[in-house]
């Protein structure tokens, strides 16, 4: 009964197979692998962008903070989410990528809207030299609260940034999550809607470690591949990478993938609400987060669930009190731990 992550579930079989397969006498280092050769012409297949500059890394901070240093200067601003994974979750990683480029929060909740994004923009760039100069859009899709965009919400933030001649990157670490909650194509959810950058998400979904960095305009290829070596981030031994990425697209291993992860938390969701859960967001994706009682929480946990508690703690004398959670489900976990799960409940 594992809910803590979707990072915590193992690799798939396949995935495992094809490294297995990779490990085979020599290959080019690099990134200069036949396999990545292979990942390029598929990614660029699938996002119906024949031109578009792809490259692999380990993880998803790395995807992301790379990606944002290549569209932004150190002098700039990066607008996204309070609760952005960028803002919350990576120590700073994009500011120190970047040189110093600041991020700017657009209030609200996880989803950002028009209208609080041109606020936003519009409250940078009015000091002249003395305040910092408005860069990038950073949209994050799943959201860190389990929501999705929809297309046309997606394309309304874009064209804000569109206004203003700023670039749009995605945070696609559950990319595939999202694509098929929407039934979209990735083209439709990315550069159709305006977005310029994408990281493509592969660890939280199956891989073992890897996430593309997609550009759909090739001008940025070069920076960003100076930005990776400079940033340590340019594997020699790339093939294990490449092997991983390849298998992830092979036969649909991708979406075949998230319809599971999000069939399972919509198991979850189903007897979480039938149980009179209280639930925090509306769960779109592969992720809940709910509130019920203190003493269920103990219950559960003392039986082997394990999850995390969002904003509270098991201390406390008040067994009835509700303390909210988060629960995930990735592609592996069974039915069986499901239902043992909402059984306890």
């Amino acid at each position: 009964m594992f809910f803590a992550s979707d990072n915590s579930g193992p690799a798939h079989p396949e995935v495992l197979t094809a490294l297995m397969e990779a490990n085979q006498g020599y290959a080019m280092a690099y990134g200069a692998d036949a396999i990545m050769d292979g990942v390029r012409t598929r990614i660029r297949e699938i996002f119906e962008a024949p031109e578009a500059a792809v490259y692999l890394v380990a993880t998803g901070t790395a995807a992301n903070s790379l990606a944002l240093a290549t569209l932004s200067q150190p002098w700039q601003t990066i607008f996204c989410s309070p609760v952005a994974h960028i803002h919350e979750d990576e120590c700073n990683a994009p500011e120190f990528y970047s040189g110093g480029a600041k991020l700017t929060l657009v209030p609200g909740g996880d989803r950002m809207t028009p209208e609080a994004l041109r606020g936003a923009i519009a409250g940078e760039e009015t000091r002249g030299v003395h305040g910092p100069q408005r860069g990038p859009v950073s949209i994050t899709q799943v959201t860190e609260r389990g929501g999705v965009y929809s297309i046309a919400e997606l394309q309304a933030l874009c064209a804000v940034a569109k206004e203003y001649g700023l670039p749009v990157h995605l945070d696609g670490a559950r990319f595939a999550n999202a694509l098929v909650a929407l039934n979209a194509s990735p083209a439709e959810m990315t550069w159709k809607a305006g977005v310029d950058a994408v990281s493509f998400g592969g660890t939280k979904n199956g891989c073992m470690g890897v996430e593309a960095v997609i550009f759909f305009d090739p001008k940025h290829a070069w920076e960003f591949e100076l930005r990776r070596k400079r940033g340590a981030h340019l594997f020699s031994k790339h093939r294990y990478l490449s092997a991983q990425m390849a298998a992830y697209l092979k036969d649909d291993l991708w979406l075949r993938s998230a319809r599971q992860a999000n069939a399972n938390c919509a198991r979850l969701a189903d007897g979480l609400r039938a149980a009179g859960a209280e639930f925090l967001h509306e769960p779109q994706a592969n992720i809940v987060f709910a509130a019920f009682p203190r003493a269920t929480h103990r219950r559960l946990m003392a039986a082997g669930a394990v999850y995390h508690l969002w904003g509270g703690t098991l201390d406390g004398q008040d067994e009835s009190e509700k303390l909210a959670c988060r629960l995930v489900c990735d592609w592996s976990i069974g039915t069986e731990q499901i239902d043992r799960f909402l059984a306890l409940l």
